[in-house]
């Protein structure tokens, strides 16, 4: 039954990936020989409110690697806060194997920053070397406020404009097609307040993070240290091992209590 209302809220790309992120989680489990920290169904479903045509209500599915909260208020929806990860980002043994997560993402990414001219490339980059995790927008991270880094999209011409909205459509793209194409209509609005941020290198073999980050948006991706696999040498950032996060920016996708905070600083004794 989980699974059912997942299937009605998210596409099938969506589910899938939801799925196949969840799969993921046996291949620890099998390569360090602990299934009571990692398995493909260590994950936790909750129904928050009561399913209401007009009243609101929504979902949660939480877990290693897997995070989803819809939230649903007649016919509008919110998928926020997401996240979604991977260790090993391509299973080579054990039951899952050939399971393969966020190459589009991966090489998407990249290939957009390919795309910049020098100059754009520069004002970019936050820094050309990645030697840690750099995601902003995690776990206990409620409301965070982040400023905008990077280049403006306003700065660069219309077709790599779109290039760019078809690496944020990727990760849209999870819900259900009618809301998703809303969203990427709000998005578009706002493209020339969008901003790109990068850390690392451009080679095609190079791990990274990047940052999308609009008034109505904020996408990251990391690629993290190694934690799951063991017998690895190499510790740091690997494309073993993928963050993803979508999440509502300026502190709006946690339910903040805007009237408290009104009252709080607006009317002190």
């Amino acid at each position: 039954m989980a699974f059912e209302l997942m299937q009605e809220s998210l596409s099938a790309k969506g589910l899938q990936l939801s799925k196949d992120i969840m799969k993921t989680d046996h291949t620890p489990a099998e390569l360090n020989s602990r299934p009571d920290i990692f398995s493909e169904e260590l994950y936790f479903f909750t129904i928050m409110g009561t399913p209401s045509l007009s009243e609101p209500w929504g979902w949660q599915i939480d877990g290693h690697h897997l995070v989803i909260n819809y939230f649903v208020l007649g016919d509008q929806v919110v998928m926020s806060p997401v996240f979604m990860g991977g260790e090993p980002i391509i299973t080579t043994s054990g039951k899952y194997e050939g399971n393969t997560l966020f190459q589009d993402e991966q090489n998407m990414g990249l290939q957009f920053m390919q795309t910049l001219n020098e100059e754009h490339r520069m004002k970019a980059t936050l820094n050309n070397e990645k030697k840690h995790n750099n995601n902003q927008a995690e776990a206990f991270k409620d409301n965070l406020i982040l400023e905008f880094e990077g280049l403006p999209m306003a700065e660069i011409p219309k077709n790599q404009q779109e290039i760019l909205l078809d690496l944020i459509d990727q990760y849209i793209s999870n819900m259900k097609e009618g809301h998703q194409e809303i969203k990427m209509e709000e998005i578009k609005k706002h493209i020339d307040q969008t901003w790109f941020a990068w850390v690392g290198s451009i080679e095609e073999d190079a791990v990274f993070y990047y940052r999308i980050h609009s008034p109505v948006v904020l996408i990251e991706f990391d690629h993290q240290g190694v934690v799951g696999v063991p017998n690895v040498e190499r510790r740091g950032p690997t494309r073993n091992h993928i963050h993803t996060v979508v999440r509502t920016p300026n502190g709006n996708d946690y339910g903040k209590d805007l009237l408290k905070q009104h009252l709080e600083s607006s009317h002190k004794n």
